[in-house]
């Protein structure tokens, strides 16, 4: 029984094991396809769709959860996948602050998007959760990759502290309830904060230096549980 799928991406023939996803096909032989929300120790579940790729099909397919098949003909740059991605870009910056977010940017500049473009458009507002002694929640700067909620969960720590709520625009990372982190089932490990990829969680000692608080203060305040930050 033939366990091997062949395929082509953007002209080179690759033959991967059958479940191999398209990213990691491209990976292996040097494509490079932008992800955002894929994390590569977490489960990956194709919400920002950057990484959408054109294999002949009536739509795009997220490349990070969709597995090779054989024959298939993927195209990783061409005009419509690079127009689908620009706009992809320019529509999250109007929604949220990308400022923060180092590897968002550089696909913004690769891509040429234009962060203007859709900025008459309404965006996120959150105030700024700092209810723990370990690490600030700035919701306006999250874009719903789900890292935080995935690596709380199944993925890592089985806590289960974080979760989505709202719909449609106003779906947003949040606690069961509402209610404040130490009310929750968090243990404060950190691995939320080590896997986002803007500055929507962010520690606490890092916010107050980035505030400019001085060094010696940070340290005599966030000792004994005993902080401000700028909201």
């Amino acid at each position: 029984m033939n366990d091997q799928v062949n395929l082509t991406i953007d002209g080179q023939e690759v033959k991967v094991p059958k479940g191999t996803t398209i990213l990691e096909a491209a990976s292996q032989i040097g494509v490079d396809v932008p992800v955002i929300c894929y994390h590569p120790n977490l489960t990956a579940n194709g919400l920002c769709r950057i990484c959408s790729v054109d294999i002949g099909a009536r739509v795009q397919v997220a490349a990070c959860v969709t597995d090779c098949q054989e024959g298939m003909e993927v195209h990783t740059q061409n005009e419509s996948v690079i127009r689908g991605r620009k706009i992809l870009l320019e529509l999250l910056a109007s929604a949220s602050d990308v400022e923060n977010g180092p590897d968002i940017l550089t696909l913004i500049n690769d891509y040429d998007a234009d962060v203007s473009r859709f900025a008459f458009g309404e965006r996120r507002k959150s105030p700024i959760y700092d209810d723990n002694p370990f690490y600030v929640r700035d919701y306006n700067q999250c874009i719903n990759c789900w890292r935080c909620v995935q690596v709380c969960a199944e993925d890592a720590q089985y806590t289960f502290a974080l979760t989505f709520n709202g719909r449609g625009f106003s779906t947003g990372i949040g606690t069961f309830m509402g209610d404040s982190m130490p009310d929750t089932t968090c243990v404060f490990c950190g691995l939320c904060v080590s896997v986002c990829p803007t500055e929507a969680l962010m520690p606490i000692r890092e916010k107050m230096l980035e505030d400019g608080v001085d060094p010696d203060d940070v340290f005599r305040k966030t000792r004994g549980g005993m902080r401000k930050v700028k909201r």
